[in-house]
């Protein structure tokens, strides 16, 4: 049963520390194992990325073609209903639509008469998009990674889906599809990112990695980044609810739920100001998980890493809202504007009672590519600045450069930089 805790208890920070640190009950070889991944596809390319899939997929590459071809696209097409097909292109749509309102031009200022700034924004050429294949399909990880992507002129999105014995889900092709993916390819796990970080014959090296993956994925990501750009180091799914006693608490145990069936390691914490509200969801969570295909994760996920916490006033619920800094947060209040100054760090913020978290994950528009694990203190969700680069634009007069250039000199020849400053002080003698 989802553990219910009493905020400032004898044994809450013991209890809560288990939770908000779950993360770090990963096995250390994990790390060893995917470094010799890497390793392994940078000196063997494809002959390597065919084993590890073989083993751990069950696919033969070598019978099996590893991109997947437009023909394979199109019978995914044709398989997916007219009503799937159209909520996939509403929510591409929304998508789209939210992103763009992210979009920067490239700016010129001419503020000084002798000096010209300015930023040059150009979209990334290469970019690859993990989508997880293993214990569930994610068409709207595709949206929520290609689409943003393509609003921002990204030329070339190459995709990568683990199908274990070869089965490919056609809502994932066609999520990929509509979204103007265009190279597809049958692999997944660390493998899949050495490949696109270095390069093989057969998959393209690209300029950044963005999407989910399982703890083999993740700890690829963090160490191929330098070679190639990515997004966040993505760790188990969280939600922590703010209620304040108002609501209903069937909804509150699903929104809960909504997690839990994610992982085994996913974290779902109500907090609320309402003893009476906190028994009612105990009641309710045990209830829903009972009518769940995936109850045996969700109760897993509930038991160990689930809690419902009675604070005595919201002003401890925020304190534990800015301390956790979590993936989502539902303000699920009847006036959570009230609350949202007070909150600092949060991946997603819902607000009221008519807005679960899966209305983020699938429809809403904003991006569902979330910082987790605390990271919210510092990381940002997806957006299109993840799919360009900026690089200074400098233009000097000589006027500005006899303006400017004696403090140039004086600050290089301070930090024992000689030969900057001569750069600066042979122009300065020929203007």
């Amino acid at each position: 049963m989802i553990k219910l805790l009493r905020f400032g208890s004898s044994d809450f920070d013991a209890a809560f520390e288990l939770i908000e640190h779950r993360a770090a009950q990963i096995p250390a070889d994990i790390d060893e194992t995917v470094r010799n991944i890497i390793d392994d596809v940078r000196k063997r390319g494809d002959m390597a990325v065919h084993e590890y899939t073989q083993r751990f997929d069950h696919l033969d590459l070598t019978t099996q073609r590893m991109e997947v071809s437009s023909a394979e696209i199109e019978q995914a097409l044709s398989s997916v209903s007219d009503d799937d097909l159209d909520a996939l292109k509403l929510a591409a749509g929304r998508i789209g639509a939210y992103h763009r309102r992210q979009k920067q031009e490239t700016w010129l200022s001419t503020d000084e008469d002798d000096i010209m700034l300015g930023q040059l924004i150009r979209p990334l050429k290469r970019v690859g998009i993990y989508v997880p294949g293993g214990k569930a399909a994610y068409p709207s990880s595709v949206l929520m990674n290609a689409v943003p992507a393509k609003v921002a002129g990204v030329d070339e999105l190459i995709m990568v889906v683990p199908m274990p014995n070869g089965e490919a889900n056609a809502h994932v092709l066609a999520a990929a599809h509509i979204a103007g993916v265009d190279r597809i390819f049958r692999i997944g796990g660390a493998q899949a990112i050495a490949a696109m970080a270095y390069g093989t014959a057969t998959v393209p090296r690209v300029d950044k990695i963005t999407g989910p993956g399982n703890i083999f994925v993740a700890t690829a990501k963090k160490m191929v980044f330098g070679q190639v750009d990515i997004d966040m180091i993505a760790g188990p799914s969280e939600i922590l609810i703010v209620n304040d006693g108002s609501g209903n608490p069937r909804h509150l145990a699903a929104d809960l739920l909504s997690q839990a069936e994610h992982d085994e390691l996913a974290s779902a914490v109500l907090v609320t100001t309402s003893e009476k509200m906190a028994f009612a969801v105990q009641t309710e969570v045990e209830k829903q998980l009972e009518l769940l295909p995936r109850a045996a994760i969700a109760r897993s996920s509930i038991d160990n890493y689930g809690a419902i916490i009675v604070a005595q006033q919201l002003e401890q619920a925020v304190d534990l809202c800015n301390r956790i800094a979590t993936e989502h947060l539902e303000l699920a209040l009847d006036d959570p504007f009230d609350l949202l100054p007070q909150i600092h760090n949060a991946g997603a913020i819902f607000m009221g009672h008519h807005t679960p978290e899966a209305l983020g994950d699938y429809l809403a528009g904003p991006n569902h590519t979330l910082p987790t694990g605390g990271t919210a203190r510092f990381f940002s969700p997806l957006s299109l600045d993840d799919f360009v680069k900026k690089s200074s634009l400098i233009r000097c007069s000589a006027a500005g450069l006899k303006r400017l250039g004696p403090q140039t000199v004086q600050i290089a020849k301070l930090e024992g930089l000689d030969a900057h400053a001569r750069s600066v002080s042979h122009r300065l003698e020929d203007v």
